[in-house]
């Protein structure tokens, strides 16, 4: 285990950081129980003159809890759910996923 790996586990284990969620690959299924890094940050887009605020929702998910993650799976966070939208990014030490969500 790396120092980067142990710091993770760390971060993903701290209550005040993460919550427990249910991954359930293409949607379905009885789902695997993981931990997430909710964030929810504004995002600004530009259209000519025209700035537009939208709401975003972005988990990071440790990538040895969902190794196959991929677009149309959903997380169930308490008692939302989130699709996940586009393809999720991991970090450059490959420990971690960062997923765009919408809410279903």
């Amino acid at each position: 285990m790396t120092a980067f790996s142990a710091a993770i586990d760390a971060i993903f284990a701290d209550p005040n950081m993460a919550v427990d969620a249910i991954w359930k690959a293409g949607g379905s299924g009885s789902g695997v129980s993981l931990r997430a890094v909710r964030r929810s940050p504004d995002q600004i887009a530009t259209f000519g003159e025209s700035r537009f605020v939208s709401d975003t929702t972005t988990l990071d998910i440790r990538v040895s809890e969902a190794p196959t993650l991929t677009e149309g799976d959903t997380l169930e966070v308490g008692s939302e759910t989130f699709q996940v939208i586009g393809e999720p990014m991991q970090d450059s030490d490959r420990l971690v996923w960062t997923v765009e969500a919408r809410p279903q």
